[in-house]
C-alpha cells in the first residue's frame, strides 16, 4: 500500500486567473487591494475596495474544507460554508489539472444547510493534488487551500502505461542527445529531512532537548532557530485558542510493559464535539474511540486527558505522530524504535521477607539503558531499587532491596518495542514465634538463576559484531559498485565532452574552409557557366555546397556567404549551405562544400546535403535529384574528397542517415577520429577494466583490542588482545615504559591472542597499558580499587547469633581492610548507634568494636555494621538474643468441663517466653472459703489441665505460673469454677441450608460457644411453616440428633419452612437458637453464574466502593441470583474474608476498615437457593488509596524569578494535587536546602520560607512532588541582593576629537553581584537636563560621541541591579573651548594638499568578560584617509553579514553590540581597517561567565 500525497505548491491553480474565481469576477485594477488573514486558520482574504459600504461585507468561510486522506476508489468530498453580502460565488480549482470533467468532479450547493461541496465519486491516484476553494463577490475574495492524499492499493496499469510512454519518448531521436548529456550526471543525494517535520518536533519538545535535536538535524543557527520557534509558537497558540481553553502535561510517546506505545495530552476543549485527527509522518491514520480491538490506533478520553495508544508494535510504527484539533496542530512526538530484543528475559523470583531480589536480562544489541516497571509504575535508581548495566551494555539488572510483602507483584523490562515481565513473590515468615516481631535483614540474595549471562552476553556481542561487519561489508560493496558506476559515467561524460569539443573545432574549421571555397567558386562560376552546368548535370542536380548557379542558392551556415542566383540559402546549426534549388537539412554543426560536394560535420553525427529537406542529419538522393524523405533509414551521398574543386569525379559512400551517437571511447586516437569523421560509425571499444583492483596486505592488525579493567587490591587481573596473525612478537608498556616479566606479572601468547596477567594486583600496577606489535598498538587502563572488605571467616564468626542473659553485656568486633578515609557506622534494628551510657564504639587500625552494656529483653534484634569509602559500601549483619524469664500465662481461662467429677481448663501461653522454651506450668488450687492453697505441682509444657480431685458443688480458684531455664514467671490467677452445678448449654448458631429437595431439606449448624461446663450430648430441632406461629419438633425427645447436620424428611413439597436447634448437655436441653432462613421444599435451583462488569467505582485510604451487574440467566444452567457476597483477601494472606455475613440484593457495596496503602484482592460471589456461583475477581489487586493522580501544580501563573532584598524574608507558596499523598522535597542548586530554610507542607500545598535572607541564599530552588504515579518538579530562581553602592570617581578624557571617554572606578558590589551594571547620563550647557546615553554597561568605560566644542558637559554614572539604582557619581565639567581667530585673507600659491594617511587605531579594543544572557558592547577608535573599510571577525570568521551582531561605525568610532551573550560567543574578536594606503588591525578576547 502506498500513499500518493498531494504536491503542495504556491503557484495558482490552472485556470484560476481566467476561468476560476477571478475570471468570474475580476478585481478592479484602479482600486487599492488589501490582503489579510481570516480569523479562520488557513484562509486568505483579498479586499478589492478600501472601504466596504454599510450592510455589505467581503466573503469569508464559516467552515473551511479539511484535508482528506482517502483510499483509492472511495467517495471523496470537500465541504465548505461561506458568508458575505452580496452572497459570494463559490468555485473550485486544483493546482495540477482541471476539474471541468462532470463525471469526475461534481460541484453542488445545499440550500437547506448552506454547504458548498466538491464531490469526487471515485477517487484515483491522479486526483492527489492541492485544491483551492474560492468565495468571491464584488468586494473581495476568500481563498482556502486543502490537500487530497490518495492511498494507492495494488498494481496500477496507468503507471505502466506512463512508464511505457516515457520509454517511447526516450527512444525518439530528439531525446537521444539529452540522454547522452545526462548519462554522466547521475549521482546519489541523501534526502534532506523535511523542514516541517523538524519544526513540529521542536514545537512540542522540551527546552533541554533543543540542542540535541539541532545537532541531529544539522541546525547551526541556534539563535535564529529560537527566534523563529518563538514566533511559530505564538502563531500556534493563537490558532489553538479558537478550539482549546487550556493545554498542559504533554507526555511524549513511551512503550509500556504490554508492548503498546502511548502518549498523553491534557487539554480542555471549548467544544466537546471538536474533531480530533491523528497523523503519522503527515498521513492521517484512523483510530477507534475507547479500548476496542478492531484497529491498531486507539484514543481513550478520561476527563480532560486524551490517551493515544498504538497496539501490536512493529518497526514500521516509527515516525512522527501529530494530533490536530479541527485542523490545528496541538502536539507532535517523534517515535524512534531501536533494533533490539531480549536474548534472555527476566525470570520469576521468589524471595523471603527482608531478602534482596534481583531481575536480570540480556539484550541482542547494546543499549545504554532500558525502562524498568514495577507494578505498572516506572522505576528509577533510589534507596529501594538499584539499576545496573554491564560494560558491554548487554546485561541489565534490577535489584530490589529489603523485600517486603508490598513489593510483591509483576515487574517488567522494556527495550525498544519489546518487553518481558515476571513475578516477584515475597514469602512471608509464617513462624508463630516471630509474629509481631521485626524480622532481621537477610544477607542473601534471591534470583539470578543458573544462566551464565556473561557467556550469553559474549555470544550476543560477537553475533552483533558479526552482523555489523556484514552490514559494513555490504555497504562497502554497494559503495564500490556506486564508485565503479560513477567512474564509468564520469569517464563516459569526459569522453563525450572531448568528442563534442573536437566536433565543434572541426565544424568551425570546415565552415571556414567551405566559406573560402564557396567564395572562390562563385567568382569562377561567373566566367565559366557552361562548365558549371556540366558539373551540375553530372552530379544529378542536387549537390549541396557553398554556392549555386542558375536559380540555385548558396549558404554558408549561420554566417555563410550567398552566391548569385535566385535561390534560397539554407542554414545549419553552425554552418553549411544549400545549392541546386533545394533547402539543406539542419545538422548539428554541418558545413557545405563547393562544386556540388557537401560535407556536414555535427557534434556527434552526420551533416546533411542534397536537394530535399531532411530531418536531423538527413538529405535527399543526389543522383536522382529528388527531395529526401528525412527518414532515419535513407541513404545519403557524402563527398570524401576535399582535395581539389576541379575534380569532377565524386566518390560516394552509403551510410545510415540517422545521427549516430558514439559510445564511450577510451583511446585518444579514436576520439580524434570520431571528431574528424563524424559521418562514420565508430566501433564500440573498451580497453581493460574501468577500475583496477589492487590487493594490499594490511599487515598485522588488531581484531580485538584491549579493554579497560577495574580490579580490587589483591585480586588477579588480565589484559587480552587478539591479532590478525598467529605468534606475533610484541612489547607491553606501562605508562610508557617497557614491562619486564616477574613473579607477579607474566606475559603469554596463544595463537592469535596476547595476554598480560597480574597474579596479585596492587596500586603500583595501576595505569595505562599498551601493547605494540608490527607498528600497531592498542591501549587500555587498569584501575585499581580498594573498597572495604571482610575476611570470609571473620564475617562468618560475626554472623553467628549471640545469646546473652538480661543485664549482661555483649561485644561485637570485626576486622576489615580498605583504603582510607572510611565511614564506619553501627546500627541496631535500622537505627544508627552512637556512644551513650550503655553503648561504646571503638575504632582501631583495621577493626571496629561495639559494646552493649546492661542489655534488656527488648534489645533483641539485628546488628548491622556498615563501611563506606570512595570505592563502595559493604555491610555485615549479626543478631543478638537477650533471654529472660517469661511473662505470666495469658487468659481468659477456657472451661472445657466443669462436672461433679472433674474440672478441665485451658489457657494461653505467655506473650513472651523470654527466649527460652517453656519447661513446665506450675499450678496451685484454692477452694473458695479456705485460706490455704494446694500445690498441684509441675504439669508439663502443655497449657491444659484436668483436675479430678473435686467435690460436687464446690467452687475452685487456680494460680498458674510458667517455668523456663531462666526462672519462673509471675502468676496468673483465674476466676472461680464450680464443679457439678446445673448449667445448660447456650444456643447453637442459626442452621444453614446445605441442600433442599421436595422431600428432604438438609441443614447444618455450629455448636454453642457456652457448653455449660460439660460435653454436648446432642441436639433437638424444631420446624415452622411460613406464616404459622406453631413450632413442631423434628426429632422425638428420646432420639436426639448426635451430629451437627440433619436431613428433615417430614416436609410438604412447595411449602416454605424455617428451623431452629437447641443443644443438650448433662444438665438438659438449653434454649433454642436463632431460626434459619426460610427455605422451599423443592428440588434445588442451579447456582447463578459470575457477576458481570465488576469494577471499582471509588476508593479512599480506608474504604473501597464496588459496582457490578447481575449475572445472566440461562435456563437449566444458571438461575437468577438472589444475593451477593463480597470477599477480600490481603496480598500477604491466602484466605478470603467475607465482608457481609448475609447476602446483599444490591449490585454495589462499600468495603470499610481497610488498611491505608495495603494491597488487597477483591471478588464477588452471586448466590441463590441453589447455592453460590463461581467468584468473579478483579483483574488486578487494588491499593487502599484514593484514585491515583499524578502530581500536578495547580497554580496557573507562577513566577519563576524572585528578587528579595537582603535582610527581608523570602516566601514562596506552591499548590499541587496528587494522590496518594506525595513526598515533597525542596532542593537548592541540586542539593538539599539548609536548616535556615523552613519548609511547611500541608494538604495540597507547600511553602518555602527564608526568615532573614542573605546573599548566600541566592540560587535556584526546586520543589519535587513525587508519589507512586509519577513526579513533577518546578524551579524558581531567588536572587537575594541589596541596593548597589555608587561607583567610584568618574574621569573624562578626550582621545579622539569629537568624542570623550568616560571611565570610573567599579562599585564595591560589582564582585558580589554578577547582574550589576552601569548607566551613564549626560548633561550639556545648552539643554541643562540629564538624559541617559548608555545603559547595561558591564565594564567601567564609555565613549560618548558628538561632543560639540564650546559646550560644557557633565556625566553621571549609576550602578544598577535587580533592586534598583545607586546614588550617582558625577564627573567634573568638561569643555572644549573654541578659539576664534581673526580672519586674514592670505592667498598663497596653490599647492596640492595630500591628507591621505593609512589606517591607525587611536583607541584599541579592551578585554571583555560578560555574564551569559546579557549584552556585550565593544568599541574602538580608528582614523585614516580615505575612510578605511572596517571588518569585524570572530575566530577569523567575518561578522559583518551576521545579523546576530549590531555593528556601527560613526566618525571613526567602531562599535559592536552582542545582544545576548552565549557560550558560543567566547573567543578572539578582531577588527581590521584598510584602505589603499595600508591596513591596521586590533584584537581582544571575550570570556562568557556562567
Amino acid at each position: 500500500m502506498k500513499v500518493m500525497k498531494s504536491k503542495v505548491t504556491d503557484k495558482s491553480a490552472e485556470g484560476q486567473k481566467v476561468d476560476g474565481a477571478e475570471g468570474a469576477m475580476e478585481k478592479p485594477k484602479h482600486k487599492k487591494v488589501k490582503k489579510f488573514r481570516s480569523k479562520v486558520p488557513g484562509v486568505m482574504i483579498t479586499q478589492y475596495v478600501e472601504e466596504i459600504p454599510e450592510g455589505k461585507s467581503h466573503p469569508d468561510f464559516t467552515r473551511k474544507p479539511i484535508a482528506l486522506t482517502i483510499q483509492e476508489g472511495k467517495f471523496g468530498v470537500f465541504k465548505a460554508i461561506v458568508y458575505g453580502e452580496p452572497t459570494p460565488k463559490v468555485t473550485w480549482n486544483r493546482a495540477n489539472g482541471k476539474i471541468d470533467d462532470p463525471q469526475k468532479f461534481q460541484s453542488k450547493y445545499d440550500e437547506a444547510t448552506g454547504e458548498h461541496t466538491l464531490e469526487i465519486p471515485k477517487v484515483c491516484t491522479e486526483d492527489a493534488d492541492t485544491y483551492k476553494c474560492f468565495a468571491t463577490n464584488e468586494y473581495g475574495k476568500a481563498v482556502c487551500t486543502i490537500q487530497l492524499n490518495v492511498i494507492e492499493v495494488g498494481f496500477k496499469k496507468t503507471r505502466e502505461i506512463a512508464k511505457s510512454k516515457e520509454e517511447q519518448e526516450a527512444l525518439k531521436p530528439g531525446s537521444f542527445r539529452t540522454m547522452l548529456k545526462k548519462r554522466g550526471e547521475v549521482h546519489e543525494q541523501k534526502p534532506l529531512e523535511s523542514e516541517e517535520k523538524i519544526w513540529e518536533i521542536l514545537m512540542s519538545a522540551d527546552k533541554k532537548d533543543y540542542e540535541q535535536i539541532c545537532a541531529e538535524y544539522g541546525i547551526t543557527n541556534f539563535r535564529g532557530m529560537l527566534t523563529k520557534l518563538a514566533e511559530m509558537k505564538r502563531e500556534r497558540e493563537v490558532e489553538q485558542a479558537q478550539f482549546i481553553e487550556h493545554i498542559s502535561l504533554l507526555k511524549h510517546i513511551e512503550v509500556n510493559a504490554d508492548e503498546n506505545a502511548t502518549f498523553e495530552i491534557d487539554m480542555d476543549l471549548k467544544d466537546a464535539s471538536s474533531r480530533i485527527f491523528l497523523y503519522k509522518d503527515g498521513i492521517m491514520v484512523p483510530y477507534t474511540v475507547e479500548m476496542e480491538e478492531e484497529m491498531k490506533h486507539q484514543l481513550k478520553r478520561v476527563g480532560k486527558k486524551f490517551i493515544f495508544t498504538i497496539k501490536n508494535l512493529d518497526p514500521a510504527d516509527a515516525g512522527l505522530y501529530s494530533v490536530d484539533v479541527e485542523g490545528v496542530n496541538v502536539f507532535s512526538t517523534d517515535f524512534k524504535i531501536p533494533p533490539v530484543n531480549f536474548a534472555v528475559k527476566i525470570q520469576e523470583v521468589k524471595a523471603e521477607e527482608r531478602q534482596d531480589a534481583i531481575f536480570q536480562c540480556v539484550l541482542t544489541a547494546p543499549m545504554a539503558e532500558i525502562n524498568w516497571m514495577g507494578k505498572s509504575a516506572p522505576i528509577e535508581n533510589n534507596d529501594k531499587f538499584e539499576i545496573t548495566v554491564s560494560e558491554d551494555k548487554l546485561i541489565h539488572k534490577l535489584l530490589v532491596k529489603d523485600c517486603q510483602p508490598l513489593d510483591a507483584g509483576i515487574y517488567a523490562a522494556v527495550a525498544g518495542i519489546h518487553s518481558c515481565n515476571a513475578w516477584l513473590v515475597v514469602e512471608v515468615d509464617k513462624n508463630p514465634a516471630n509474629k509481631g516481631k521485626k524480622i532481621a535483614r537477610k544477607t542473601t540474595q534471591a534470583g539470578g538463576g543458573d544462566l551464565d549471562l556473561e557467556k550469553i552476553a559474549k555470544e550476543q556481542a560477537e553475533k552483533h559484531k558479526k552482523d555489523m561487519e556484514e552490514r559494513m561489508a555490504e555497504a562497502k560493496i554497494k559503495a564500490a559498485e556506486r564508485g565503479v558506476t560513477d567512474a564509468a559515467a564520469q569517464a563516459e561524460k569526459e569522453a563525450a565532452d572531448a568528442a563534442a569539443k573536437a566536433a565543434r573545432e572541426a565544424s568551425r574549421a570546415a565552415e571556414a574552409k567551405a566559406k573560402a571555397k564557396a567564395e572562390k567558386k562563385a567568382a569562377k562560376l561567373k566566367d565559366a557557366k557552361e562548365k558549371a552546368k556540366a558539373k551540375k548535370k553530372a552530379s544529378g542536380g542536387g549537390a549541396a555546397g557553398g554556392g549555386a548557379a542558375g536559380g540555385g542558392a548558396a549558404g554558408a551556415g549561420a554566417a555563410g556567404a550567398g552566391a548569385e542566383g535566385g535561390g534560397v540559402a539554407g542554414d545549419g546549426a553552425a554552418g553549411g549551405g544549400a545549392a541546386g534549388g533545394g533547402a539543406a537539412g539542419v545538422g548539428a554543426a554541418g558545413g557545405g562544400a563547393a562544386g556540388g560536394r557537401a560535407a556536414g560535420v555535427g557534434a556527434a553525427g552526420v551533416g546533411a546535403a542534397g536537394g530535399g529537406a531532411a530531418g536531423v542529419g538527413a538529405a535527399g538522393d543526389g543522383a536522382d535529384g529528388d527531395a529526401g524523405s528525412g527518414s532515419e533509414y535513407d541513404d545519403i551521398v557524402v563527398s570524401t574528397d576535399e582535395s581539389d574543386e576541379e575534380d569532377g569525379a565524386t566518390k560516394t559512400k552509403r551510410v545510415r542517415s540517422r545521427q549516430v551517437v558514439p559510445d564511450t571511447v577510451i583511446d585518444d586516437d579514436d576520439e580524434e577520429a570520431s571528431s574528424e569523421q563524424s559521418g562514420k560509425r565508430v566501433k564500440r571499444t573498451r580497453q581493460g577494466p574501468l577500475l583496477k583492483e589492487e590487493i594490499v596486505d594490511p599487515g598485522v592488525h588488531f581484531t580485538l583490542g584491549l579493554s579497560d579493567v577495574t580490579a580490587i587490591v589483591g585480586d588477579p587481573a588480565e589484559l587480552v588482545c587478539k591479532l590478525s596473525k598467529e605468534n606475533v612478537d610484541g612489547v607491553w608498556y606501562l605508562n610508557g615504559e617497557e614491562i619486564e616479566p616477574d613473579d607477579v606479572l607474566t606475559m603469554s601468547k596463544d595463537g592469535f591472542f596476547q595476554s598480560l596477567k597480574i597474579s596479585k594486583i596492587s596500586e603500583d600496577y595501576a595505569g595505562k597499558y599498551k601493547f605494540e606489535a608490527d607498528g600497531r598498538k592498542t591501549e587500555a587502563m587498569i584501575v585499581v580499587e580498594d573498597p572495604p572488605r571482610f575476611d570470609p571467616e571473620e564475617l562468618n564468626k560475626f554472623s553467628v547469633p549471640i545469646v546473652i542473659k538480661k543485664g549482661q553485656k555483649a561485644t561485637f568486633k570485626i576486622p576489615f581492610v580498605g583504603r582510607d578515609p572510611m565511614k564506619i557506622q553501627w546500627y541496631h534494628e535500622g537505627e544508627e548507634l552512637s556512644d551513650d551510657t550503655n553503648i561504646k564504639i571503638e575504632h582501631g587500625e583495621g577493626y571496629s568494636q561495639l559494646t552493649l552494656n546492661k542489655l534488656q529483653r527488648k534489645d533483641t534484634g539485628e546488628i548491622k555494621f556498615k563501611l563506606k569509602n570512595e570505592f563502595g559500601t559493604v555491610e555485615a549483619f549479626a543478631k543478638i538474643v537477650v533471654i529472660d524469664k517469661p511473662t505470666p500465662p495469658m487468659g481468659p481461662l477456657e472451661i472445657i468441663e466443669a462436672s461433679q467429677n472433674a474440672i478441665e481448663v485451658k489457657w494461653r501461653s505467655p506473650k513472651d517466653d523470654g527466649g527460652c522454651k517453656i519447661l513446665n506450668y506450675i499450678l496451685e488450687r484454692q477452694q473458695i472459703g479456705r485460706n490455704t492453697w494446694k500445690k498441684l505441682g509441675p504439669i508439663g509444657p502443655e497449657a491444659h489441665y484436668k483436675d479430678s480431685d473435686v467435690d460436687h458443688g464446690r467452687r475452685y480458684c487456680y494460680k498458674i505460673r510458667a517455668d523456663t531455664e531462666m526462672g519462673t514467671s509471675e502468676l496468673m490467677e483465674t476466676e472461680d469454677v464450680q464443679a457439678g452445678t446445673k448449667a445448660y448449654a447456650g444456643p447453637p448458631s442459626a442452621p444453614k441450608v446445605v441442600s433442599a429437595f421436595k422431600d428432604c431439606i438438609t441443614l447444618t449448624w455450629n455448636p454453642p460457644s457456652n457448653t455449660g461446663g460439660t460435653n454436648i450430648l446432642g441436639y433437638n430441632m424444631e420446624k415452622r411453616k411460613k406464616g404459622s406461629n406453631l413450632w413442631s419438633p423434628v426429632n422425638p425427645a428420646d432420639d436426639i440428633i448426635k451430629e451437627k447436620e440433619f436431613g428433615v424428611k417430614d416436609v410438604i413439597e412447595g411449602m416454605e419452612y424455617e428451623f431452629r436447634v437447641a443443644a443438650i448437655n448433662n444438665s438438659g436441653a438449653g434454649e433454642f437458637g436463632t431460626p434459619s432462613e426460610f427455605v422451599f421444599a423443592r428440588d434445588p435451583k442451579k447456582p447463578p453464574g459470575k457477576v458481570i462488569d465488576l469494577k471499582v467505582t471509588d476508593s479512599t485510604y480506608t474504604t473501597l466502593s464496588l459496582g457490578w451487574t447481575k449475572p445472566r440467566e440461562e435456563e437449566g444452567v444458571e438461575d437468577e441470583a438472589k444475593g451477593f457476597f463480597v470477599e477480600i483477601r490481603p496480598a500477604e494472606c491466602p484466605e478470603w474474608d467475607r465482608c457481609n455475613n448475609n447476602p446483599i440484593i444490591m449490585t454495589s457495596f462499600t468495603v470499610k476498615g481497610m488498611k491505608s496503602m495495603a494491597m488487597y484482592w477483591v471478588r464477588v460471589i452471586a448466590t441463590n437457593d441453589g447455592g453460590e456461583g463461581k467468584p468473579q475477581e478483579l483483574d488486578n489487586y487494588i491499593l487502599a488509596m484514593p484514585p491515583p493522580v499524578r502530581p500536578r501544580f495547580t497554580d496557573q501563573k507562577v513566577k519563576s524569578f524572585m528578587v528579595v532584598q537582603a535582610g527581608n524574608s523570602a516566601r514562596f507558596n506552591m499548590n499541587f494535587e496528587a494522590s496518594p499523598w506525595p513526598d515533597v522535597t525542596w532542593m537548592k542548586d541540586g542539593m538539599p536546602v539548609s536548616k535556615r530554610v523552613t519548609i511547611s507542607n500541608a494538604e495540597g500545598a507547600s511553602q518555602l520560607l527564608i526568615p532573614s535572607s542573605e546573599r548566600s541564599d541566592t540560587g535556584i530552588y526546586t520543589i519535587m512532588v513525587k508519589n507512586i504515579v509519577g513526579q513533577e518538579t518546578f524551579s524558581i530562581e531567588i536572587r537575594v541582593t541589596d541596593e548597589p553602592k555608587p561607583p567610584g570617581p568618574v574621569e573624562v578624557d578626550e582621545n579622539v576629537p569629537g568624542t570623550v571617554t568616560v571611565s570610573w572606578s567599579p562599585s564595591p558590589d560589582e564582585k558580589r553581584d554578577d547582574r550589576l551594571h552601569y548607566l551613564v547620563s549626560k548633561r550639556d550647557s545648552s539643554k541643562r537636563t540629564w538624559h541617559t546615553v548608555a545603559d547595561h554597561i558591564f565594564n567601567n568605560k564609555f565613549t560618548a560621541c558628538n561632543i560639540m566644542p564650546g559646550r560644557e558637559y557633565q556625566f553621571r554614572v549609576y550602578a544598577k541591579n535587580d533592586m534598583g539604582s545607586s546614588q550617582p557619581s558625577e564627573s567634573p565639567k568638561w569643555e572644549i573651548t573654541g578659539k576664534r581667530e581673526r580672519f586674514v585673507l592670505d592667498r598663497p600659491e596653490s599647492k596640492t594638499c595630500n591628507l591621505e594617511r593609512p589606517p591607525k587605531f587611536l583607541v584599541p579594543l579592551k578585554m571583555h568578560t560578560a555574564p551569559q544572557g546579557y549584552e556585550c558592547y565593544m568599541s574602538c577608535a580608528v582614523r585614516g584617509d580615505p575612510t578605511p573599510h572596517v571588518t569585524w571577525y570572530r575566530n577569523n570568521i567575518s561578522l559583518n553579514t551576521n545579523t546576530n551582531y549590531l555593528i556601527s561605525n560613526t566618525c571613526g568610532v567602531c562599535s559592536m553590540l552582542i545582544l545576548r551573550v552565549g557560550p558560543k560567543d567566547t573567543g578572539e574578536y578582531k577588527i581590521t581597517a584598510e584602505n589603499h594606503l595600508g591596513r591596521a588591525e586590533c584584537s581582544t578576547k571575550l570570556t562568557v561567565s556562567d
